[in-house]
């Protein structure tokens, strides 16, 4: 209220001319108030009209009014000046929506500048001048403003958290070290704070380079992406021109046989044309001669019948009939099955090449590796079809396939899990190496208590495309392997039967002559208590696990 009353007289005391408190203050008749000065120079412009009027109501006076000092204004004026009046702070130093307000302000709240953990308190900059003038409270502790002042204090000792417990993660104060946190390893919050940010430092950088390298692969991949486009659009005019030619050339194959046809036909229609001929005149002449033979044979003049009879009964000469074969079953079947077998034969050749084609296309890639969508089963067998590392870009060694189809070298494999963790290189799917081992069963048990004993059961079987010999039958395998006992050995127990799972304790070996087999992949067994017991076989199977990811 002292605050708005102050506002309230300082509007009263203001020169509406100047807009500042009165000086020297004059009464004009009509009853405003001005500088003396102010007034003055507003009338010497008037004098000119010889009208003089109140800046504020606009009455008029037809002579100048004479002004005199308006004494008991001019002491109100300097009173106040004497108690402290002050301009008004401006609208930006109010709290808004989202500042902290100071907790000394009456009123209209001044936004705080500063929260004291001393005080608990927080404070705007009039408010706070005497955290920097008094020498009591040039020791407390400001830092900037906040509205949660409560979350740094204790709730059981309502002092400031000034210290970190390690022991128990948490903020303590000073009190807290003597009696809760007594003994535990406590630094000072500024302390934990350097360490923190040292982390930090460290866990950033980390990021930075994950970015740098991330950035590198995505320069990369785009490259690759262009040329992969550049490369396929050569291969489709490459092969549009191709397929282009083959169309021309069997086109031209059929043109050929066509005339091929068309020529034997040609042929062959001459050839019987003369024939026909012939045999055509010779039965005209032979027509023409039974005619003169049923006219002679009817004439009553016998010596005319006699001389004519011996001219007319030889035969004219006859067509050589023995080199005509008529065929009445003639045609072009051979040609026509010929043509058919062809059309088989290219087919198939396409079928073929066709497959060899696509086999080189999903093989290619961005990642070197299959990105098509298929089913599981299809994915298996195409991504088996793959003869090199999509890493590497060579040839296999110590191939491992994982779960999402893709396969890699194995060292190849760990210099990517070293670098961008366990994910698949191509697919970025959770890693997990898998095998080619048939199905089966695998039991523990006890024995003796002095040992660990595993029952494997791989029953006959076909072969998967996995396997050395697709389609063809297999002799499964039973078998027993023992481990010792204790805790490292139910370890390895645990981790044996992950392997199982994930199909890596067997394979199918081919062999020369005899049924193929189930095998041991290469994961150490040992099958008798003296291999088991031998010094570092334990470890041994870890380590061969540990290259598969199992740990």
């Amino acid at each position: 209220m002292a605050q708005a009353a102050g506002l309230l007289v300082q509007d009263q005391l203001s020169c509406s001319i100047c807009l500042d408190i009165l000086k020297d203050p004059a009464t004009i008749p009509c009853g405003h108030n001005y500088c003396m000065g102010c007034i003055k120079g507003c009338w010497d412009q008037d004098d000119n009209t010889g009208v003089y009027s109140c800046p504020q109501c606009r009455e008029t006076f037809t002579s100048r009014p004479v002004l005199k000092k308006n004494t008991l204004l001019d002491e109100v004026v300097e009173q106040l000046k004497k108690t402290g009046l002050q301009a008004a702070p401006p609208a930006h130093c109010y709290a808004g929506p989202g500042d902290v307000e100071c907790d000394f302000c009456t009123g209209r709240k001044g936004k705080a500048v500063k929260s004291c953990l001393v005080c608990l308190a927080s404070y705007c900059e009039t408010h706070l001048q005497p955290h920097y003038e008094s020498p009591a409270l040039k020791k407390h502790n400001l830092v900037k403003a906040t509205g949660n002042l409560q979350e740094k204090i204790c709730s059981c000792h309502d002092k400031a958290l000034e210290i970190y417990c390690r022991t128990d993660q948490q903020f303590i104060c000073y009190l807290c070290t003597i009696e809760d946190h007594r003994g535990h390893d406590t630094v000072s919050v500024a302390t934990e704070r350097t360490e923190k940010q040292k982390q930090l430092g460290v866990t950033q950088s980390k990021f930075q380079q994950r970015i740098q390298e991330r950035e590198k692969e995505l320069q990369d991949l785009r490259q690759a992406v262009q040329s992969l486009k550049r490369s396929a659009q050569a291969a489709v005019e490459d092969s549009e021109r191709i397929f282009t030619e083959l169309i021309c050339s069997i086109k031209r194959r059929c043109s050929e046989v066509k005339e091929l046809i068309r020529n034997q036909e040609k042929a062959e229609v001459s050839r019987a044309e003369g024939h026909l001929e012939r045999l055509e005149q010779e039965i005209a002449e032979l027509r023409r001669r039974d005619t003169e033979l049923e006219q002679l044979s009817h004439t009553e003049d016998h010596i005319h019948f006699l001389q004519s009879t011996q001219s007319l009964c030889v035969p004219p000469g006859p067509v050589d009939l023995s080199s005509i074969t008529i065929n009445p079953h003639i045609s072009f079947e051979a040609v026509r099955k010929c043509v058919s077998e062809l059309k088989e034969h290219l087919e198939d050749v396409c079928k073929g090449e066709m497959s060899k084609i696509s086999k080189a296309g999903r093989a290619m890639g961005i990642y070197g590796c299959f990105t098509e969508t298929r089913e599981p089963s299809e994915a298996r067998v195409t991504a088996a079809e793959v003869e090199t590392c999509p890493t590497c870009l060579k040839p296999w060694q110590n191939k491992q396939r994982l779960i999402c189809t893709h396969a890699f070298c194995a060292a190849c494999l760990r210099d990517s899990v070293s670098r961008v963790g366990r994910q698949c290189p191509v697919c970025l799917k959770a890693l997990t190496v898998v095998g080619d081992q048939p199905k089966g069963q695998m039991t523990e048990q006890n024995d003796f208590y002095l040992f660990l004993c595993i029952t494997y059961n791989i029953p006959n079987g076909i072969q998967t495309e996995a396997h050395p010999n697709p389609g063809k039958p297999f002799k499964g395998k039973e078998i027993e392997a023992r481990l010792r006992g204790g805790p490292e050995g139910q370890e390895v127990l645990k981790l044996l039967q992950r392997a199982f799972d994930q199909k890596l304790v067997f394979t199918v070996a081919a062999t020369d002559g005899a049924e193929d087999r189930v095998v041991y992949a290469d994961i150490p067994h040992a099958e008798n208590w003296y291999e088991c017991m031998h010094p570092g076989f334990l470890q041994k199977v870890k380590a061969v696990l540990r290259a598969k990811f199992i740990e």
